[in-house]
């Protein structure tokens, strides 16, 4: 018998009503998350991640955000049609999240120690002091040197990857089995992103838990993530695991990506880059929403949307031409 698994995107839509028109945000996104397992999806900015990651933790402002279609099982049990109070259970003590700009998120006039036991006191019943406790064990555990001289300070009083790292704490604190971190590594220098998801790692095998990694860089995730999902105009457009879609990718947008990463070894040549620009999601182009940027673009790719084909390796690809680039690709 089939397991089920932890967590499931099964063909979600979701749509933006404005005063100027209907953007159609998310077109049918399915993935899923298994118990101890790392799902990095990728994609550039407006393609459709976080807006799937707060459809799953039930924070999208609706209006103007609708979902139109699909589900989001968490073991089993479709979290949209549940009411606000069980959704609110699930919130922080199953699914946490990791949002990506810890200063906006921090609250400036409180001590990050009282932030972080915030939750515990308002949702575990802890009393101050042991909440201040619990708060210096989750900042050890997140290995921010001096937690118990540092619990009193304020945001401003630490670097970008230590608010980071705060924010990771405050994640943590209800013991999650999921963690969605949404661009963990932004505005955070090379050094401090690699320590981020470093830590990051560790604390998912150390505690257990499954993890949706949120970014646009592929290079963050490939000693981290165990599948990707590439997104791209509200799209899953492929689906595999990491060492399959670094060795050669099968949709040109990923291929695309992957070829636009700076490599040490050539030098001397021009960044190759994805020509165009993302799709208006209020004029989401005919057929394949890719074909404007793509080389392999051909007419079928404007008058039929392409459907998920299943390839040998087990990766899925939404492109007519899944074969072909994956082929050219394995040829480079």
């Amino acid at each position: 018998m089939a397991t089920a698994h932890l967590l499931e995107v099964d063909d979600l839509h979701i749509e933006f009503r404005t005063r100027d028109g209907v953007a159609k945000v998310i077109n049918g996104v399915s993935y899923h998350l298994d118990p101890g397992e790392t799902l990095a999806v990728l994609g550039e900015s407006g393609s459709g991640k976080s807006v799937t990651a707060q459809a799953i933790m039930g924070i999208l402002d609706m209006p103007p955000a609708v979902v139109t279609a699909g589900e989001i099982r968490y073991q089993g049990r479709n979290l949209l049609a549940r009411p606000e109070e069980e959704r609110r259970q699930v919130r922080g003590r199953e699914i946490a999240m990791i949002f990506q700009d810890a200063l906006s998120a921090l609250n400036p006039v409180f001590p990050v120690g009282w932030q972080i036991g915030e939750t515990l006191r308002q949702r575990e019943g802890l009393s101050r002091s042991a909440a201040r406790n619990r708060a210096v064990e989750l900042m050890d555990l997140v290995r921010i040197p001096a937690a118990r001289e540092r619990v009193g300070d304020y945001p401003h009083q630490f670097s970008g990857g230590m608010r980071q790292r705060v924010m990771i704490a405050m994640a943590l604190a209800m013991n999650p089995k999921v963690l969605i971190a949404d661009e963990p590594t932004t505005a955070l220098d090379v050094t401090v992103q690699a320590q981020i998801m470093d830590l990051l790692a560790d604390l998912r095998r150390d505690l257990d838990m499954a993890m949706i990694l949120i970014t646009h860089d592929l290079g963050v995730v490939a000693g981290v993530a165990d599948r990707i999902a590439v997104m791209y105009a509200g799209r899953i457009v492929e689906h595999a695991d990491v060492r399959s879609l670094y060795r050669a990718p099968a949709h040109p947008y990923t291929k695309g990506l992957l070829e636009s990463i700076p490599r040490l070894d050539v030098r001397g040549q021009e960044l190759a880059t994805i020509r165009g620009l993302p799709p208006n999601l209020m004029r989401i182009p005919s057929g394949c929403p890719f074909h404007p940027r793509c080389p392999y673009a051909q007419q079928v790719c404007v008058d039929v949307v392409p459907h998920d084909l299943a390839l040998d390796d087990g990766r899925t690809s939404a492109c007519h031409f899944a074969q072909e680039v994956r082929d050219a690709s394995a040829r480079r």
